[in-house]
């Protein structure tokens, strides 16, 4: 190791790895964010690509906790809908989050906030997006001029 160099091991995500649950991501998203449902191919690739840069900071574990809650997602509303996540309609999805978010089992809040996050990353933290909603960082925060 050179002189300055980090000692912290950067995860990988192996490209495109979330792409089989491509569907269960997108439906979360579009529940969370209605506009959403607005995005492109193009805002939808930098989306994925924005999730998985800030999952290859992530040890392998998270990233396979990730995959997992999202396939709990997609499966457990067959035990009350009878359908999966993506099969479900807007209210049902919004319904069945919320149960997520107040869940009495933290692991599943914390899935819940994890995931959150994480797509809301994806989302806005894309130029287009950060354009539409008026958002302009400066790095000279609160003395930038208004």
């Amino acid at each position: 190791m050179q002189p300055g160099e980090s000692k912290r091991r950067i995860a990988s995500v192996t490209p495109h790895a979330l792409a089989p649950l491509r569907p269960v991501i997108r439906a979360f998203l579009c529940a969370v964010v209605p506009e959403a449902t607005a995005l492109d191919e193009t805002g939808w690739s930098e989306f994925e690509r924005l999730m998985e840069l800030a999952l290859g900071d992530r040890s392998p574990a998270i990233q396979r906790q990730v995959r997992l809650f999202l396939r709990f997602i997609q499966w457990w509303p067959m035990v009350g809908y009878g359908r999966p996540f993506t099969a479900l309609d807007p209210a049902q999805r919004a319904r069945f989050l919320s149960s997520l978010e107040e869940h009495p089992v933290e692991r599943i809040r914390l899935g819940f906030w994890g995931l959150r996050t994480l797509v809301l990353l994806g989302y806005y933290g894309q130029p287009e997006v950060q354009k539409a909603i008026g958002y302009a960082a400066d790095a000279r925060g609160w003395e930038a001029p208004r």
